[in-house]
């Protein structure tokens, strides 16, 4: 509308108020009375004519062409302004609005947040759809609540909002954020609530495209309601992410453990062979040091007794006429005391090169140990990269089996050229690992700047696209060495513009390259001129010798190659993506004149997109060089050598030939008598005095002696020698006021405690010894040698020797020398301040703690203390009010040197602590701080977990590197809430005590010395136990199959020593554990181990398959064994038990008392059949085949000797052959009932069996194997069979007791065949076909004299009686219907013809009636169905004797006279006879007999 910008302000508002139907002059009138004011459309050129409206408190202008803010001077109240859809590039003019609370600046040209440092009352701002790339100039707007910047350029946050803590709703959707590390800064924002990264309106930001990515903001934002536009209030969302987060920690805190572990375990490994190394080099020394001692003590005796006086001839020991006569010639020698110190300097000269040696070790010990750290330095770092980004960055080591890794050895072996290196004194390179890098983020970048590159040059030919795409080597900058944290930042976020380097020619380019020598022989160069300027003397080589390449995979695009005079840059070069100079151009002015060929191929690029570059490998590598690496392997050539004893070819073989000269030179001093044991006669003749206060010096060189007694009474000692000794400790070295001078070196020496009273000792020699605690050893000189001038406590194994220098000279402040070396006033100060650094101070408190009321959520495996602490330090600056110390809540002082704790007993709100890497030997000083929720200790000397039982509150407790043996009782069984728990590299032995901490997530109890496998049931209670690690502890060696069974035991881990436990592994636990009974089981039922007591055994019903006792000789008293209801197939483990008398097996699946090995291949399907089927009738030959098969186990050794009781019921017993039963020689009861048994076999050699149960099987009859040879069976029972005949009983000579209830005998006949059983006297025939006829009863009586129960009723003479009254009136009967063929002389009543047999059909007869019938009538089936079916069982009707007279006459048997005299005994029921013969076969078991369906 208005086209001119010429017009004046008041031309403006009158061509507006004309175009809006409003005068002029009434808005002039009017306008202060106007509080709020829009505008809308074109028409608008500039803010003018406000100051008609000085009260406006609302003013909107929207989309009109307005450039700059300005004319707002007047309207200073104010509150809410709109200046939206214009064209304002830059925020100003709003100096004077201090009352403004809403602005909205929405769709501009705005490209930096300015100028609103003085609106300190805004509470909304909207700069939405701008061009803004950072986030700043917010610091004064304390009371911003909505902050809109979705639309911009925004790729970072940083911490440029952390001021705004009034922050709720913020909008940074459409921005370029890709990274989560920036997310996290908006932790700091206490009150957001409404967060938008995503919204619909506008573009995506990089980092919501990442995996775990709603997960990530969850969980560190907990008090979002709003998050994207949806509604996240609901407790299950937050719950869900903090559990995700919380397993993700969890998972990473495992992982770096395990890289932890394995780098202790390399360095070990490296000391371990330091130690071998140096053995050689400290015999020598050792072995000089001896000599030197010895040749010292003949000088000084020497000179202090004159001539024919130095010898040792005053020792009563010495009594060897040979050494008496060598020593008066040496004496007699007038230049023996220079002999002597020619000799000594020799021998010096020897001590100095073995030290040297020694040195040297030492000095290649501490290059590979660097080394070694500096590899697994980098892996940690990568881990929490992974962690903090929630896996979208990713890597892995490579092995040779994987394509990606032989891919970058062989592609750096093809850009290696050895001419290039020649310079160098290299040969070869090696690769010593490769780490495969997936960054998600940058992966991303990269793809999608690489696609629109496509889409932009339309290129279709795969030839061109490959072509485009190059693996190149990132060109380090050769004056900044390769420091990990510029490489992990390289790795993490890409290359950036800080992140190249600083030489003008090369900023704005990534430089590459496709040879090794152009990467580095600049980095080579520079090392080696550093080296020369420096002078300093170490090998040349070991400075480049380990490098690192980073493999970039590059999209090089259109390339071009370089101008010779311009700078390389994306200004000289607009239209290219990349620039490239061939190395024949560089061999001038960078890598000096060589012929090669690989020069033709070799270049160096220069990318300008920094997202076209992908670092996608980093490869650790190691020249070969013609000089070899100084490294063990060179001392292990030499000791290897010298093991071979060739004079020739090692290392040390001149050297230890000239030992030898050394050693042999003269005068040559013969050993003197090891002195054991010291007493007054032998102090006197070594001081060569018999007053004690006359003796002076003692020297005790080179003896055996562990013991001083008696020497305070040499109060005027000023000198002892007690070096080459067998001391372990110097507590007889007391109240020796006088003693200047001791040397208690070469010996064993563990501890100083009770080294005390030595006021005035001022030399003390305690090398070589064995000490370790050097905050124990150092208190104790304090306290007892007040005045030492030079000390000696080399060689000895210290535990953290890195400080134990300043240590000392701090502590002992009278020191002049220590190990040898003058103490200087610059170190001596130094030393003070170390000192002073030890104690815990009100300063050392406030420097190191924090105030903060809550943990941080940040994803972190670090503790707690370290993590506070980091972020908020309260700072010495910090004036300290009264109550100061209730405030701190974290308190991190790891690595302080602390030797105790104290001055924490104000601290009662402490809640995370860190003494990490100190000096401390006890858990004391915490005993006030029962808040604390986590509590580190690591890498100390505490020996014992103690006072810590009142901590309820604690969470996590680490004591990792420490010398742990274990804890007070029930230290941990009040802490409710105890998660995690690392107690790794101690010398715990045991887990008892954990058994309560139910809330026990995560343990980590690796490179202890636990051995036994019952320590692992103290774990089986902790259900929430998912992750656990117990490498490096004996058990894994003890036990095989070690992981399996923790497993099995800890069916709830998720994780077993920092390898996940994948499902197949938990199924073969299952079938290799499972129902295995073993020693340790039973120890944990009973909770110990001691089974030597143990009689009894009883496990039923626990799915048992096998059983495996060891050791044996620990159940050597076990005699009876329930393992009843379980999945044996076999006896397992307990053949090997020697004393078990009693078995029971009843319901398992016993095939053979020894497990099957073979599957029985040669049986036909007829025989498989019959075996599984009995009654299918089929393969019944095969099955005696197969027992002429296995006949040969009967010749099979016998087992188990002592056992006489065995059940077997209910087991689907088939084949007792196969089950061996016959190598139980001793056995006295078996019970088989309940199986499939067809035929009683394989029970030949079970001479001594009594009592034998089959009971409900399937035996038909007996065969002729049954009871072939004469046996001692007792009782037999064989109920519930289908026995038809009774044949083949006449070995059962001493049977008296024989049960055949409820079978298949029909024939009467067949119970004639007991005759032959003389001895029984109890028999069960009832269920019988047979009973059906009451005549067996009276037959039974008449034909078995010695029968006293018969069908669980006794037998008395009354019944004797009556059988012989029913058989005669049976006779008569015969008589009549049949006529006598033959005399009754001939010993037969009847003669042998019979009538056939009368048949009546459809005739009931009274119960009890048929008995009087005859055996020739027979009833019909319709009458026998009709019957009783337990007729005949037990009956009281009379029966006549004559029948029972005829009935034996009939059958030709003649009558015994003494048929009616037998006695009559009272016997219980069948049931009770069971019960009481269990009672008397298996005394003090609790077993039945049988147990019957």
């Amino acid at each position: 509308m208005i086209e001119s910008e010429n017009l004046n302000q008041e031309e403006i508002i009158k061509e507006l108020c004309l175009c809006n139907g409003l005068s002029y002059e009434m808005v002039g009138q009017e306008g202060s009375d106007t509080s709020k004011l829009e505008m809308f459309f074109l028409g608008y050129p500039r803010i003018v004519g406000l100051s008609l409206f000085p009260n406006l408190t609302s003013l909107t202008i929207v989309a009109q062409d307005i450039k700059e803010i300005s004319g707002l001077e007047p309207c200073l109240q104010l509150k809410e302004l709109w200046i939206a859809e214009c064209c304002i590039e830059k925020i100003e003019g709003l100096q004077e609005c201090r009352n403004l609370e809403k602005l909205y600046l929405y769709f501009n040209k705005i490209s930096k947040i300015e100028n609103l440092e003085k609106l300190i009352k805004l509470k909304v701002l909207w700069l939405n759809h701008n061009t803004i790339k950072n986030i700043e100039g917010l610091e004064t707007l304390k009371n911003l609540k909505d902050l809109n910047l979705a639309g911009n350029l925004i790729n970072s946050i940083g911490r440029c909002l952390d001021s705004n803590e009034q922050l709720e709703r913020l909008n940074l959707s459409g921005n370029q954020i890709c990274s989560f590390k920036e997310l996290t800064n908006l932790t700091r924002l206490p009150c957001l609530k409404d967060l938008c990264l995503n919204d619909p309106q506008y573009k995506t930001n990089p980092v919501c495209l990442l995996c775990n990515y709603s997960t990530h903001v969850l969980y560190h934002l907990p008090c979002l309601q709003r998050f994207d536009t949806l509604d996240v209030s609901a407790k299950q969302i937050k719950e869900l992410a903090d559990t995700t987060a919380m397993k993700k920690i969890m998972y990473y805190n495992m992982r770096i453990k395990t890289l932890q572990r394995h780098l202790n375990e390399d360095l070990e490994k490296l000391n371990d062979r330091k130690c071998k190394l140096q053995k050689l080099p400290e015999e020598r020394v050792k072995l000089f040091s001896f000599v030197k001692k010895t040749l010292e003590r003949e000088l000084a005796e020497l000179k202090g007794s004159g001539k024919g006086h130095s010898d040792g001839s005053n020792n009563s020991k010495v009594t060897d006429p040979e050494t008496l006569k060598s020593c008066e010639t040496v004496t007699e020698d007038p230049s023996l005391q220079q002999k002597i110190l020619t000799k000594l300097n020799a021998l010096n000269e020897r001590v100095t090169f073995w030290n040297k040696k020694l040195d040297e070790i030492e000095a290649i010990y501490h290059i590979e140990v660097k080394q070694k750290k500096k590899s697994h330095g980098l892996l940690i770092p990568l881990l929490l990269i992974e962690l903090e980004t929630v896996g979208n960055f990713h890597f892995e080591e490579g092995t040779r089996s994987d394509d990606w890794f032989n891919f970058c050895y062989e592609l750096i072996l093809s850009r290696f050229c050895a001419w290039d290196f020649r310079t160098y004194g290299i040969t070869g390179v090696k690769v010593k690992r490769v780490i495969k890098v997936n960054n998600r983020i940058l992966r991303l970048k990269f793809q999608e700047k690489f696609q629109m590159f496509l889409e932009n040059e339309d290129m279709h030919d795969s030839e061109s696209y490959r072509r485009m795409l190059e693996c190149l080597f990132y060109v380090f900058d050769p004056e900044v060495s390769v420091k990990k944290n510029h490489l992990l930042q390289i790795l993490e976020k890409g290359f950036k513009e800080s992140e190249t380097s600083k030489l003008p020619v090369k900023k704005e380019a990534i430089i590459l390259s496709n040879s090794l020598s152009i990467s580095e022989c600049p980095r080579i160069e520079f090392l080696q001129q550093k080296h020369k300027d420096e002078k300093k003397n170490s090998l040349k080589h070991e400075l480049f010798r380990h490098g690192i390449l980073l493999i970039t995979k590059v999209f090089l695009g259109q390339s071009v190659q370089a101008y010779e005079k311009e700078s390389i840059s994306q200004s000289n070069y607009p239209m290219v993506n990349s620039v490239f100079i061939p190395r024949k151009y560089l061999l001038n002015s960078v890598m000096g004149q060589r012929n090669c060929d690989c020069s033709v191929r070799q270049c160096k690029w220069f990318v300008f997109d920094h997202d076209l570059v992908l670092p996608e490998y980093v490869v650790e590598f190691e020249y070969i060089t013609m000089v070899k690496a100084p490294s063990f392997s060179v001392f292990n050539n030499a000791i290897l050598e010298e093991s071979k004893k060739t004079p020739e070819g090692s290392v040390f073989s001149k050297d230890l030939k000239f030992d030898d000269e050394v050693i042999k030179m003269e005068p040559r001093i013969k050993a003197r008598p090891k002195l054991i044991s010291l007493d007054d006669k032998t102090i006197f003749s070594l001081a060569k005095t018999s007053v004690y206060s006359h003796i002076v010096s003692l020297n005790l060189h080179g003896n055996s002696l562990s013991k001083l007694r008696d020497l305070s009474k040499l109060t005027r000692l000023r000198k002892l020698n007690i070096s080459f000794n067998e001391f372990t400790c110097l507590d007889d070295v007391y109240h020796l006021y006088n003693l200047e001078y001791l040397d208690a070196s070469h010996n064993h020496v563990i501890t100083l405690e009770g080294f005390r009273g030595l006021m005035k000792l001022k030399h003390l020699d305690l090398s070589w010894n064995q000490l370790k605690k050097s905050g124990d050893e150092i208190n104790m000189l304090c306290k007892h040698t007040t005045s030492l001038l030079t000390l000696d406590i080399q060689h000895n194994p210290w535990q953290k020797p890195a400080t134990l220098r300043l240590s000392v000279i701090g502590r002992l402040k009278t020191l002049t020398h220590l190990n040898g070396v003058f103490i200087s006033e610059e170190e001596a100060t130094a030393a003070m301040k170390f000192i002073a650094g030890t104690r815990i101070t009100q300063l050392s408190l406030l420097r190191h703690s924090s105030t903060k009321e809550e943990r941080p959520r940040i994803l972190s495996i670090w503790p707690s203390a370290k993590i506070l602490t980091q972020i908020s330090k309260l700072g010495p600056h910090l004036h300290p009010s009264g109550n100061w110390y209730l405030k701190i809540t974290a308190l991190n002082l790891d690595g302080q040197h602390l030797f105790e704790i104290t001055n924490l007993e104000k601290l009662e709100n402490l809640k995370w602590a860190s003494f990490s890497n100190n000096n401390l030997t006890k858990m004391e000083g915490l005993e006030s701080c029962i808040n604390l929720e986590e509590l580190t200790l690591d890498g100390n000397f505490i020996s014992k977990i103690e006072g810590i039982s009142k901590m309820t509150k604690l969470t996590r407790l680490s004591i990792n590197n420490n010398l742990l043996t274990g804890w007070e009782q029930r230290t941990f069984d009040n802490m409710l809430h105890l998660h995690s728990l690392s107690l790794e590299n101690n010398r715990i032995t045991s887990l008892s005590g954990l058994q309560k901490s139910f809330t026990l997530v995560e343990l980590y109890i690796s490179n202890n010395y636990i051995a036994v496998n019952q320590e692992m049931y103290n774990l089986k209670g902790l259900c929430n136990l998912v992750i656990l690690d117990m490498r490096g502890n004996i058990i894994i060696w003890n036990q095989e199959n070690y992981r399996l069974f923790v497993i099995f035991h800890l069916p709830e881990l998720k994780a077993l020593d920092g390898i996940p436990i994948e499902p197949p592994e938990t199924e073969s636990a299952k079938d290799l554990f499972g129902g295995r009974l073993t020693s340790d089981m039973i120890a944990e039922r009973r909770g110990h181990s001691n089974f030597m007591q143990m009689q009894e055994l009883n496990w039923t019903s626990s799915s048992i398959r096998t059983v495996d006792l060891i050791p044996v000789d620990q159940f050597r008293n076990v005699c009876n064994v329930n393992l009843q209801n379980n999945n044996l197939t076999s006896f397992s483990g307990l053949i090997y038990l020697p004393n078990v008398k009693v078995l029971c097996l009843n319901y398992n699946h016993i095939e053979s008392i020894m497990p099957r090995l073979k599957p029985q291949t040669h049986l036909t399907n007829r025989q498989l059949l019959y075996q599984k089927v009995p009654s299918s009738g089929y393969g019944q030959q095969g099955i005696s085949k197969t027992n002429r098969d296995i006949m040969s186990s009967e010749n099979l050794p016998p087992i188990m000797h002592s056992l006489e009781v065995l059940h077997l019921g209910y087991n689907g017993i088939c084949n007792l052959i196969q089950l061996q039963l016959n190598r139980l020689r001793n056995l006295k009861f078996l019970f088989l009932q309940g199986n499939e048994i067809s035929q009683l076999e394989g029970l030949d050699n079970l001479v001594v069996l009594q009592e034998l149960v089959v009971d409900h099987n399937r035996i038909r009859s007996f065969n002729d194997s049954a009871f072939a040879k004469p046996s001692s069976l007792l009782a037999l029972h064989l109920e519930e069979n289908r026995l038809r005949e009774l044949g083949k009983l006449q070995s059962l000579v001493k049977l008296e007791k024989l049960f055949l209830g409820y079978n298949k005998i029909q024939d009467i006949t067949e119970l004639e065949k007991f005759d032959v059983i003389s001895t029984l006297r109890e028999l069960t025939v009832y269920g019988n076909p047979i009973c059906r006829k009451m005549l067996h009863r009276h037959m039974l009586i008449f034909r078995l004299p010695n029968l006293q129960m018969l069908d669980g009723s006794p037998v008395n003479s009354d019944d004797r009686a009556k059988a012989e009254f029913h058989l005669a009136e049976l006779q008569a009967k015969k008589n009549s219907l049949i006529p006598v063929t033959h005399s009754p002389m001939d010993g037969r009543l009847f003669g042998q013809v019979k009538t056939p047999p009368i048949k009546i059909a459809n005739v009931i007869l009274p119960s009890g009636f048929s008995h009087y019938l005859g055996s020739d009538v027979t009833l019909t089936p319709e009458v026998e169905d009709k019957k009783n079916k337990n007729a005949g069982i037990l009956t009281n009707n009379p029966r006549s004797i004559h029948a029972e007279i005829a009935f034996r006459q009939l059958r030709g048997i003649s009558i015994s006279p003494s048929l009616l005299s037998h006695q009559n005994i009272a016997s219980p029921t069948v049931q009770i006879y069971q019960s009481n013969q269990d009672e008397r076969r298996i005394s003090g078991s609790n077993f039945p007999r049988s147990n019957r369906m």
